[in-house]
């Protein structure tokens, strides 16, 4: 033997080699038995194999433009055929590199990891592969331990054992939760870029690829300058890797970095994929709750609305620019919020970014970050950090808030947060945020098909719902209701009504003595049925409804679908007094357009599941077939002769723009111009629209229902009635033309209501007459 062997210290060594080769057998042993328990107690891995993502609900317009999508996860499915080579080649750079060929299990990454872990004292890196992230993402929970690793890593082998690399990766590419709600990478660009994955580019690609190692720390929105570092590592990854080249490397890096948060002034339009309908999307959502509960959110349901997108858009684009236009009126009210800006920059522009976060978007009134301010030049920083001087016209708006001597709270002062638009003459400007609300609807006459609803100024400031939501005084757009209900008494449109001073009874008005004026406070005398609806003349319609009855035309009113309840039987009614919805003036208005029947607005056409099988569909009734007749046809005739008058000469000339002789509607302005509205309709379709302030307060001097809400109408209709023919509608039988006048057959010139309201401006033999009549009639 030799003297080594018989060396002291060589038989430790021995010793301590055995102990170390049984120890490392052991540990396999032990090892191998944990992972062969833990791999025999591994789920069925059916969700994989048959994968079925959570697709969110999602709500289209008729013609198949996407409005909205409701979920707890935002997914847009892709196969991985579809899947630019980019994307792929960005999320192995950052995650997997070597992911087509191990099994599963980088040990290298593994080792390094737990070195890396070992150094710094925690446990900061996993070492998982894109498979062992399937496997956590799907069966395992967020806790941190070594039994995870393991049963981690058998899921990985079990993983690979059945489904191929491209499967694995589709999955992973669907599945992954990238921020904002976004799962998947799809959903991630359309979140973050507003762009489909083949639009992407290299630098945006290698951002997403970047975010789920930690969605949160690297959210461009949250953390821009974080964001930007760990793109640019991914682009060091894929440089290294050969996925792409130097002058694609160099360019990627160069890219303008602008998250889609501050995309709606920046990006062209082409980005901008959605037409804005938020609140008729809500509507939808809420149906679709009342049936599927919470699975609305999970079963890829697909809600076709009966909304015509370029309808919709002219809808939206037509009350933005009202409200915006009567906003400026009424000047700058100060900048919406201060933050007091820290001296250190770094320190400073996250302190910009938060503020900036914090503002709510509101699409083309961009918040901004006032850094420097004089009464000649504004500095500001937008998101993304862009720098912008304004001047000139620029601060023309806020001119006043740029004085020394303004009110602290309305100056404009470096921190002062402010909203921006941008104008063809004069480029970025001053803006805010309007106070005013108003609300636009639409719909077929004939079935009651909403073409365009728009809730309000902006779904992200105020989500409450004035189309449906809202009850409010409709004023004169009520009269065509009570004058229709006087055609039913007797009265013709050449019957003369008395445009006089009245002073009512309290008990008439359900309150006080009451001495109900014009609205330009001239009194006219007598005149006709037809110029009092057309000049809204409020005298006429109290003198009306007082002849008629308050209690019959409570009743009366029910025929269009308004609530009797709402509308108490005095006097005051005549005006207006009363409490409805922009949907009911929109059923009520079409019983007129269609000839006389009640119809039901309705907003979805039909539901699919994600395989596009039919699950509901909807069947409305239609005038003329199955809808219920609510008027008679000549009364429709004669009161739809009133409305053309209305807009051709009356409170609603301006609508002659259109150059259409089917025209008809009434303006409405109430008490102290509370409420503006205008109720009409042309070539088949009907529509409403409001103006007013949530909490009722004066729109100001001289504002109406002509000057607020019929421009909106007109600006829709002018997009809407492309195409349409005018409506010419035949005579009925039962109604007869004398004179250029129309009228009921019974009730030619001599016969029906003849006057009202005149015996104090009678001679004694012409009030005996008229006298006679009223007899005769009630």
């Amino acid at each position: 033997m030799s003297a080594v062997f018989r060396s002291p210290w060589a038989k430790v060594g021995v010793a301590l080699a055995g102990l170390a080769a049984a120890g490392g057998l052991t540990l396999f042993l032990l090892l191998s038995f944990v992972f062969a328990v833990a791999y025999s107690s591994l789920p069925n891995i059916e969700a994989l194999t048959d994968y079925r993502p959570k697709i969110p609900l999602r709500v289209w317009t008729w013609d198949g433009v996407l409005i909205g999508e409701f979920g707890e996860e935002r997914r847009d499915f892709v196969p991985i055929k579809d899947v630019p080579e980019r994307i792929k080649q960005a999320i192995l750079a950052a995650e997997d590199d070597s992911f087509y060929r191990h099994s599963g299990v980088d040990f290298l990454g593994l080792v390094r990891a737990a070195v890396a872990n070992f150094a710094s004292g925690r446990r900061g890196q996993g070492g998982s592969t894109i498979t062992m992230q399937v496997a956590r993402n799907f069966y395992l929970s967020s806790e941190r331990s070594y039994l995870r690793k393991v049963y981690e890593i058998a899921l990985a082998y079990k993983i690979e054992s059945q489904l191929t690399k491209d499967k694995i990766l589709e999955v992973y590419i669907n599945q992954i939760f990238l921020g904002q709600r976004a799962y998947g990478f799809a959903a991630a660009g359309q979140v973050y870029f507003g762009k489909k994955l083949s639009d992407l580019s290299v630098g945006e690609s290698a951002l997403l690829a970047g975010l789920p190692a930690a969605p949160s720390a690297y959210n461009p929105w949250a953390n821009p300058r974080r964001a930007k570092a760990r793109q640019q590592y991914v682009l060091s990854r894929m440089l290294a890797l050969g996925f792409i080249d130097k002058p694609t490397y160099e360019t990627a890096l160069a890219e303008p970095f602008r998250p889609r948060m501050a995309m709606p002034a920046f990006a062209p339009q082409p980005t901008r994929s959605r037409v804005p309908a938020d609140y008729a999307a809500e509507m939808a959502r809420q149906m679709m709750f009342d049936v599927y509960q919470q699975e609305t959110y999970t079963r890829g349901l697909n809600v076709y609305t009966t909304l015509v997108s370029t309808e919709q858009q002219a809808a939206y684009a037509a009350l933005r620019t009202q409200v915006l236009e009567y906003d400026r009126r009424y000047g700058y009210r100060g900048p919406e919020a201060f933050i007091d800006l820290e001296g250190d920059p770094h320190a400073r522009e996250q302190q910009i970014e938060d503020a900036l976060l914090e503002a709510i978007d509101s699409p083309d009134l961009i918040p901004a970050v006032v850094v420097e301010a004089t009464p000649k030049l504004v500095k500001v920083v937008v998101q993304g950090g862009e720098q912008i001087d304004l001047k000139g016209d620029g601060l023309r708006f806020a001119a006043r808030a740029l004085d020394p001597k303004a009110q602290p709270g309305r100056r404009i002062v470096p921190g002062a947060v402010v909203r921006l638009t941008r104008s063809a003459k004069s480029g970025w400007e001053i803006s805010q945020l309007p106070q005013v609300e108003a609300a636009f609807v639409s719909a077929t006459s004939d079935d009651g098909a909403v073409r365009a609803l728009v809730g309000g100024f902006d779904f992200n400031l105020n989500k409450f719902n004035h189309v449906t939501q809202a009850w409010r005084q409709p004023g004169s757009s009520f009269k065509p209701f009570i004058y229709s209900a006087a055609l039913e008494k007797g009265f013709m449109p050449s019957t003369l009504v008395n445009d006089a001073p009245l002073v009512i009874d309290p008990k008439l008005t359900g309150g006080q003595l009451w001495e109900p004026k014009n609205y330009d406070g001239k009194y006219e005398g007598p005149m006709r049925l037809r110029q009092g609806l057309a000049k809204s003349k409020n005298l006429v319609s109290i003198r009306i409804l007082q002849a008629i009855g308050p209690a019959y035309a409570q009743e009366y009113i029910t025929r269009f679908g308004f609530e009797a309840d709402k509308h108490p039987p005095f006097l005051t009614m005549g005006l207006g007094a009363g409490s409805v919805t922009p949907w009911q003036m929109l059923a009520g208005y079409a019983v007129f357009a269609n000839g006389g029947y009640r119809i039901n607005p309705y907003l979805i056409s039909k539901v699919t599941d994600s395989t596009g099988a039919v699950l509901m569909e909807a069947r409305p009734v239609k005038a003329g077939a199955t809808a219920p007749r609510a008027v008679d046809e000549r009364n429709v005739y004669v009161m739809d002769s009133l409305m053309r008058d209305v807009a051709r000469y009356g409170t609603a000339a301006r609508a002659s723009v259109l150059k259409r002789a089917d025209v008809a509607g009434k303006t409405g302005t109430t008490n102290d111009s509370h409420d503006a509205w205008f109720a009409g309709y042309s070539g088949g379709i009907v529509a409403v629209s409001w103006f007013g302030f949530d909490q009722p307060r004066p729109l100001g001097d001289r504002e109406t229902g002509g000057g607020l809400a019929l421009p909106i109408w007109i600006n829709y209709m002018s997009t809407a009635l492309k195409g349409r023919p005018e409506i010419d509608r035949p005579m009925p039988d039962g109604v007869v033309s004398v004179g250029g006048e129309v009228y009921f057959s019974e009730f030619q010139p001599g016969q029906g209501v003849a006057s009202i309201g005149l015996e104090d401006a009678l001679p004694p033999e012409e009030k005996r007459k008229a006298d006679a009549v009223r007899d005769q009639i009630f």
